[in-house]
């Protein structure tokens, strides 16, 4: 029992707090041991709103996958998302020391060199990605390590966060009893799970639709190019419900679940269902018909978004492997054929296969963010598909400090409650 390796995913989101803890095998995979699963309070559109809320809703799935799995949780790695996001691209150039052979010395000093740009200072980095690596002027390159060259150039993604949002969720987690090992945007962590190799090459939307926010990222020649986080989500969809139809917010959820669809033309008109507005006394009938008017209203909204979005990157004519869904919103009826002729790219919906141990929870889309933080995980553990390499992986994620510090200081928190008598 004690030379078991775990790894831990907390996916903290608007509607849901979701906590994975599995096993790491020897055979590069992993099996998930325990789910834990808590209403998200406190949260707004990826901020924490409600210290205490947030903090209680944490608490209880980290308890609850700590009574799955059978083990105590210390560390994870952490989801983040939030209109707070920002993505910028950079250039970074240096010489080859030594005998001209690119070593990983060479990639962080060029990677270092993109990230020297002016970063306000309420902001920090997340990630610095690596979209390209040049090297004597040939371009292309994914992996320069062991190459011969003179000079190595590199264009990176950036990607930073508010620094007081970081650390409130950051604070939020630790009160739970659990150091962030890492801090890992949500999208990311969604294409983790979602999208398959061919799929990044060729050029991908992936886009995870939860309840307060849409998380955008696009993938081209197997590297992330684009990022965004847009204040959208199905929570939109759920108050417009709730206006139209002059309902409470918890009956309009049950009933856009139930009953909603994204496609009014695809419902028929004589199609009823009984719910209870206010200023009645009792359910009456109301036509589905109406309902989809409101929910397709709002659905085709939030892609126009994702199409503004999508120009606004320039890579709009690069995808020829369009879009990826997932995200608890994605499940709607009729969202996906929205999505198809509202962006006029191919469409499919994702959700997390290939599982092992305690997966009857984690059967949706809502679970890809999750399932991809674990994969994250294993990965930056060196088991996964693509080991890192001193901070550098094959797949091009390239981690930074957001989480370090608060490891570091876990550590010395624990090492200092073991001299206290």
């Amino acid at each position: 029992m004690t030379n078991t390796k775990l790894i831990t995913a907390i996916d903290v989101g608007t509607t849901k707090v979701c906590v994975l803890v599995a096993e790491l095998l020897d055979n590069h995979d992993y099996e998930i041991l325990g789910v834990g699963v808590a209403p998200s309070k406190g949260l707004r559109r990826g901020v924490v709103v409600n210290m205490e809320e947030a903090q209680t809703s944490i608490r209880e799935a980290v308890e609850a996958a700590e009574r799955s799995a059978g083990y105590e949780i210390d560390s994870a790695f952490v989801s983040i998302a939030g209109a707070h996001i920002d993505a910028i691209n950079s250039h970074g150039v240096v010489g080859i020391s030594g005998d001209s052979i690119i070593t990983q010395d060479d990639i962080d000093r060029a990677l270092d060199a993109a990230r020297a740009i002016v970063i306000p200072h309420n902001r920090e980095v997340l990630h610095i990605i690596p979209r390209n690596f040049i090297v004597d002027g040939q371009e292309g390159i994914r992996m320069p390590l062991g190459m011969h060259g003179f000079r190595l150039e590199v264009e990176a993604h950036i990607i930073t966060a508010a620094s007081t949002t970081v650390k409130n969720l950051s604070q939020c987690i630790e009160d739970a009893g659990v150091v962030v090992e890492q801090f890992v945007l949500n999208p990311l962590a969604a294409s983790e799970a979602s999208l398959t190799d061919t799929e990044r090459d060729l050029g991908v939307v992936s886009c995870d639709v939860g309840g307060g926010t849409m998380d955008v990222a696009i993938f081209i020649e197997g590297n992330v190019w684009h990022t965004a986080v847009l204040p959208v989500g199905g929570n939109n969809i759920t108050a417009d419900v709730s206006h139209g139809l002059r309902l409470p917010a918890a009956a309009a959820e049950e009933v856009k679940i139930a009953h909603g669809h994204a496609c009014t033309q695809e419902v028929d008109s004589s199609e009823v269902f009984r719910v209870e507005p206010f200023g009645h006394d009792q359910p009456i009938e109301m036509s589905r018909s109406k309902l989809a008017d409101v929910v397709e209203a709002r659905a085709e909204e939030i892609f126009d978004l994702l199409l503004k979005e999508i120009k606004r990157s320039g890579y709009d004519s690069l995808l020829p492997a369009g879009v990826v869904l997932t995200g608890g919103t994605s499940r709607l009826a009729g969202f996906r054929q929205l999505a198809t002729g509202s962006l006029g790219l191919p469409v499919r919906v994702s959700e997390p296969s290939d599982l092992h141990g305690l997966v009857d929870q984690l059967q949706g889309p809502e679970f890809a963010t999750s399932v991809g933080l674990l994969n994250w995980a294993a990965r930056e553990s060196g088991t996964f598909h693509g080991v890192s390499i001193n901070g550098h992986s094959e797949n091009g994620h390239y981690k930074t400090g957001a989480g370090s510090s608060q490891k570091m200081w876990g550590v010395i928190k624990d090492w200092a409650k073991r001299l206290t008598p």
